[in-house]
């Protein structure tokens, strides 16, 4: 049975993610800073398959390795690793600290990186598949989000250079989600109903808001034999908007 690590997996995205590993068969571990809502997730779904809790900074190196040490002593080996963590604000440049921005690239770039090298000798011996959850933002902008952007967009261009470095052992592939509704995702403490109007919907090429599942299904795909020959590469998974010409009327 193979073996996936989530970063960022007891919430949002990154909860729909273990979920679907799990219904796939797939033993899963989740790291995540958030202890309430890691053990809530445990909780939740104690009865879709094997599932692993480890509480972890992935912007702390000592923690990272504890975390894959976790995860390979628990199941034995880890076939797929999600790099998916990550933090967001909305911060005017004049006013965005620097331990701020230290602290989103930490948590949405090196993190990445500090998984990815604590991991690579595991994945490289099961031949897996590494798959990093950048953003839209990497490709186009809001005001006020330097710190995220930058993160995002560092986090795609390691991404080819981890494809070449690892490759052919590992495959290396990055998601960049758009507008994902994670109401429903979140721990009961933080969870709201949705507040989409028609015309969020209506705004997409697709028709609607993203969801969670969206960007699991590509995961799924991106870790499956029949993406064998897929690596280095960024999907866009957002419903069309960024190939969309808006125009003030």
């Amino acid at each position: 049975m193979k073996t996936a690590l989530v970063t960022g997996g007891a919430q949002g995205i990154g909860k729909a993610i273990a979920l679907a590993f799990l219904r796939s068969g797939y033993n899963v571990c989740i790291a995540d800073s958030d202890d309430e809502a890691g053990r809530e997730t445990l909780g939740e779904y104690r009865h879709e398959g094997a599932l692993a809790f480890v509480t972890a900074d992935v912007s702390v190196e000592a923690q990272v390795q504890a975390c894959v040490d976790e995860c390979v002593r628990r199941f034995g080996g880890m076939d797929v690793l999600v790099n998916n963590a990550g933090i967001f604000t909305t911060t005017p440049l004049t006013e965005l600290g620097f331990e701020t921005w230290q602290r989103i690239l930490g948590v949405n770039l090196t993190g990445a990186f500090l998984c990815t090298r604590a991991a690579a000798p595991h994945l490289c011996k099961a031949h897996g598949v590494i798959i990093n959850i950048t953003s839209t933002r990497a490709h186009m902008s809001e005001p006020d989000t330097e710190a995220y952007a930058a993160s995002k967009g560092g986090l795609l261009a390691l991404t080819h250079a981890l494809a070449v470095s690892l490759g052919p052992e590992v495959r290396v592939n990055c998601v960049s989600p758009g507008w994902i509704d994670v109401s429903a995702w979140k721990k009961v403490s933080a969870r709201q109903p949705a507040q989409l109007r028609a015309e969020d919907h209506d705004q997409h090429p697709a028709g609607r808001v993203g969801r969670p599942e969206d960007v699991a299904d590509m995961v799924l795909f991106l870790a499956s034999e029949q993406a064998g020959f897929v690596t280095g590469q960024d999907f866009v998974v957002d419903g069309g908007m960024t190939r969309k010409m808006i125009y003030v009327e």
